[in-house]
């Protein structure tokens, strides 16, 4: 599995669509290579959901613009591998959240990756109260033939969304399913769950309301997979992981993972290509943790660089 962190800072400048297209067409090329099954990306896709005009200091394309730079990248894995994209702070309203109107769904419909559509199993309703894949649950069965729940919740999910989600993940018939939960903002970089956020939309659940609502309660979840921290490059500000055990007194692995102030901060190229490689080994517990960058891979002068090496970035969790 593959984990693609937050994807704004690649698409609200033109000049780093490149580096983003690299990293899709990186996963599109190694699908067979590595067995890759599926991919997850933590969400802010877009810096603005709908700005007209850019200030040329937070981007210099329209929001228009950087939905179909981010649509574009992901083409490239249409038809050849499911992908769940969670929709973060910076998808709806107009710079960020002033409301929950998103054109998530425009750029990325339910049908528009057939091997989505195959997963799909459930839906909830978005803010104007229709299914939207903002908030989706996908079914897939490994290699191991190990079954798992991806269940994508929007930002700051509201009640009735982590209703839905455990209404739907504790049904008789995903009982003995390994439960996958995507959400954009849950840790911060202390490993922490996130209170309070200062957003100003109403009937919001963050790190911690989201655990006490839907994961703690949960017999079957047991991982969480979310991004929206950072620190201008400072890779460890941009991760957290976190183990905790569920009601069922199975482990939960909590991971957070970014990296779009790196290359440069918030203003650089986006995030330097960093990607995460989840390897789901055949003993069907243990989960290697890899931090690739396929941008420092393609050239022999930098390809001393395309792993990061340290602790927080390279590990292993088991599963229950």
């Amino acid at each position: 599995m593959i984990l693609i962190p937050d994807t704004q800072s690649y698409v609200k400048f033109e000049r780093n669509h490149g580096i983003l297209e690299l990293m899709t067409s990186w996963i599109s090329e190694n699908i067979d290579s590595l067995n890759i099954r599926m991919v997850l990306c933590t969400g802010d896709l877009v810096e603005q959901n709908d700005l007209l005009v850019p200030d040329h200091i937070n981007g210099n394309l329209p929001s228009r613009k950087q939905w179909q730079a981010v649509s574009h990248a992901f083409e490239r894995l249409d038809g050849k591998v499911p992908y769940v994209l969670a929709a973060g702070n910076h998808d709806f309203g107009y710079k960020s959240v002033e409301n929950r109107n998103t054109y998530y769904n425009t750029y990325f419909p339910a049908d528009r990756n057939i091997l989505n559509d195959k997963a799909l199993r459930s839906a909830g309703k978005n803010i104007q109260g229709f299914p939207s894949p903002e908030n989706a649950i996908y079914e897939f069965v490994s290699p191991h033939q190990r079954k798992f729940l991806f269940v994508n919740i929007e930002f700051a999910p509201r009640d009735t969304v982590l209703r839905w989600a455990q209404q739907e993940i504790s049904s008789q018939r995903y009982l003995n399913h390994t439960v996958a939960v995507l959400t954009h903002s849950y840790l911060n970089s202390k490993n922490e769950h996130i209170e309070k956020e200062n957003y100003p939309i109403q009937d919001g659940n963050y790190g911690k309301a989201i655990w006490e609502k839907l994961v703690a309660p949960s017999e079957n979840i047991q991982m969480v997979f979310s991004g929206h921290i950072g620190s201008s490059d400072d890779f460890r500000g941009h991760t957290a992981f976190k183990v905790d055990k569920n009601a069922a007194n199975k482990k939960i692995n909590q991971m957070t993972f970014n990296a779009q102030a790196m290359g440069g901060g918030w203003h650089g190229n986006g995030g330097d290509g960093w990607l995460r490689i989840l390897e789901f080994l055949p003993d069907g517990n243990t989960v290697n943790v890899t931090t690739f960058s396929p941008y420092f891979a393609i050239s022999p002068s930098t390809q001393k660089m395309s792993y990061h090496n340290v602790p927080f970035n390279k590990f292993t969790f088991t599963l229950d």
